[in-house]
This record gives structure tokens, sequence and C-alpha cells, in this order.
């Protein structure tokens, strides 16, 4: 307590030192014990608090360690010794998974066979079940062939053409597997007759104008082309060609896109035959190898529609001699006969030279295939077997009958 009032008197007199008047220095003394006692006790408090937050931080919180800390744990782990993995003992290595081997690329005739699987179980395996109950060959034999064969839509016309050669071929053969062999065969010989692969080296561009109804896929086939033909090394112009339709120049520039090629196109509604000449004219400029122009998706009865082709196709002539080389018609192989209907009216219209067949995955009536050739007379160019940019195949007849007709 003295040591305190020596305290006070000595603030005092210090205060009086400064001119403070004497009844407010003991006061004045006073306060300033009282305020630096204050401020010590909050600082205290203070250094407490920081104190206990560094405590409670989680790592992630904590500050950032400094270059010199940082080269001290390199330095220790650098010298540390090495960790030691004891060896994986033969009883541990049972537990584990075993490796799964890739799987296999299909051949081109495994995925043929299982684009036709649904045809093939149709065509052939009724007729397989029909021949394994039967000794010999004789009129109800091939009159229910006859109904196979027209329930897979060969059509009336060319299933009665291969009735008769069968009836030939088979005069005095007793076993029914003959009929088996005898089919194939007959089939085969149609199709090669049908198949006629594209030429592209005629022209410089190749220009390839595609035509058919809504919904069979054009645009999908015109991308999967254009996706083709850029793997062979081809320089490709696509030209939007349906303007009617809302959306198809769009989903045409995506098609462009992932097969890097150029779309020529215009607002929705424009004149066709004015998006024909200027794909023509960005073609020839560019020096493309192929043009491909998507044309709206015509009802083939509509004579009016039909009409506008026609004037594209003149067009085109204009732009390139011997344009369009190539009137690609795109028919739905589930809609049956209907396709081949659509192959008449089209190839009456506009000079169709070639068919591209699309959906066989997803159909039971492979058999347009044959009644294409046989009842109209143009050649499959392209089938789909598939959903895959692969799926559009050139039509090999021999491949495509040794699909439908192979025995698993």
């Amino acid at each position: 307590m003295e040591e305190f009032s020596r305290w006070i008197e000595w603030l005092a007199q210090w205060l009086g030192d400064l001119g403070i008047p004497e009844p407010y220095r003991t006061p004045g003394a006073l306060g300033m014990v009282y305020a630096a006692a204050t401020l010590l006790v909050v600082l205290v408090v203070v250094i407490l608090l920081r104190s206990t937050r560094r405590r409670s931080k989680k790592p992630e919180e904590q500050a950032a360690p400094s270059e010199e800390e940082l080269e001290r744990a390199r330095e220790e782990e650098f010298l540390s010794p090495p960790e030691v993995v004891p060896p994986v003992s033969a009883e541990a290595l049972e537990t584990l998974p075993k490796e799964v081997p890739e799987k296999a690329p299909e051949s081109l005739l495994d995925r043929m066979r299982s684009g036709l699987a649904k045809t093939q179980s149709s065509v052939v395996g009724r007729m397989d079940a029909l021949l394994r109950n039967r000794a010999r060959i004789d009129e109800e034999l091939l009159e229910e062939l006859e109904e196979i064969l027209v329930t897979a839509d060969f059509g009336v016309k060319t299933t009665r053409d291969l009735i008769e050669s069968l009836e030939r071929r088979c005069a005095g053969a007793t076993d029914p597997e003959t009929l088996r062999t005898n089919l194939q065969e007959e089939i085969r010989d149609r199709l090669r007759l049908e198949a006629a692969p594209l030429d592209l080296s005629r022209s410089a561009p190749f220009v390839i104008m595609v035509v058919g109804v809504n919904g069979v896929g054009k645009t999908t086939t015109i991308g999967k082309l254009a996706h083709q033909f850029v793997g062979q090394g081809k320089k490709v112009v696509l030209g939007a060609g349906d303007t009617f339709r809302a959306a198809a120049a769009e989903q045409l520039s995506i098609w462009g896109e992932r097969a890097g090629v150029s779309v020529i196109r215009h607002k929705e509604g424009a004149d066709p035959a004015a998006v024909a000449f200027d794909s023509a004219r960005a073609a020839f400029a560019r020096k493309a190898d192929v043009l491909i122009l998507d044309t709206a998706g015509r009802l083939h009865t509509k004579l009016n529609l039909m009409e506008e082709l026609k004037k594209v196709r003149r067009v085109l002539a204009r732009e390139i001699p011997g344009a369009p080389h190539e009137t690609l018609l795109v028919l739905d192989a589930t809609t049956g006969q209907n396709a081949i209907v659509q192959a008449r009216l089209f190839k009456e219209a506009v000079e169709v030279s070639g068919i591209a067949l699309t959906k066989l995955d997803g159909t039971a009536k492979g058999g347009v295939v044959v009644a294409i050739g046989t009842e109209v007379g143009l050649p499959v160019r392209y089938i789909g077997i598939g959903e895959g940019l692969q799926d559009l195949r050139p039509f090999d007849p021999d491949l495509f009958v040794e699909a439908l007709f192979q025995k698993s």
C-alpha cells in the first residue's frame, strides 16, 4: 500500500511539473494508474483468447508454412528411411479380382448378323424349322416357304419368281436341305445384280442429292456418309436444302461439326434451289471432292413438291456438269412394301439412281432388300444395320447373304 502511495505521489509531482494545478494532480495520478491497469487486463485477455483460438483451429485453417519450414520438411522426408512393403502372399493374391480381358471387336460379319437378327429369325429361322420336320421336297413345302417369304416382305412378285426358280433347281431332289442351299444362291444372284458401289472419281465435285419422305433418316444418312468420306481422305461440303422442316438445317450443321465439314445453309423457308445453287458454287470454289445436298422430306404423292425437286436438279446441272451424279433415295426398311411404292414414284419423278435402306436392324422384313432390285430395278448402295457411325454399310450382297443364312 505504501508502494502504491509513493507511485501516486510521484505521478502527482510529475503532473505538477507539467503545469497541472494542485487540486487536479492527485485525481489525475489515480486516473492514470487505473487506466494503465485496465489496459493491462485487456491486453492479457486478448492474448489468452488468441492462444485458445490457435489451439482449436483445424489443420486446413492453419497458416501456410514458411519456405524455411517447407525446406526442413523436405530434408527430413528425404533423409527418413524408405517404407518397407512386405510381399503379397499367394493367399492374398487369390482374393484379388481377376483381370477381365477386353472384349474383342466384332467382325463385320458378326456386326451384319447382329443387324439382320430379326430378319434372319423371320426368314431363315422359320425355314429351318420347316425343313427340320420334312423328309422330302413337295408342293406343300414350297407353299409354306412361299408364305414365309411373303410375310418377310420379299413381295408377291419376287416371291413367285423365287419359288419358280426353286422348283426348277430342285427338280428331282429329295433332300429338303437342297431347298435351303438353292434359295441362298437365288437370293445371292439377285442381290449381285442390285449391288453397285458409288464411284466418286467420276466427277470433282461428285454431287449426291439425297431424297426421301420425312422420317426415313435422310439427315442421319448424310451425316454418316460425310463421316465415312472424310475418313477416306475426301473433302466434303454439305448443303442444307431441307428449308421447310423446323431444325433440319441445325441437325445437319451438328452432323457437319462432328464430321469436320462445311455446311451451306439459308434461313428457314428459303428456296431450296437457292441453297442448291450456293452449295454447288461453294463446293466448286473450295475444290471439294463430294457435295451432299439434303432435300425436304417430300410426300411422293404431292406433284408440286416433286416438281420442286426437279428444279433443284436443274440448278445443280447448270452449275456442275452432269450433277447430280447420284440421286440417292433413302428408304425405311420397317415400312416394307410401302418403301417399294416410294421407290417407284421417286424414280419416275427425279431419276433416282440408288437406294440407301435404313433401319434394317429394327425389322423382320429385310426381304425388301431383294424386292427393291427385282421390282424397281434400282441398285442398293447402302444399308443401315444400327445406330453407330460405321453401321451405314456399303451394300455387299455376298456378306449380306452369308450373314442371313449362317447357322448359329
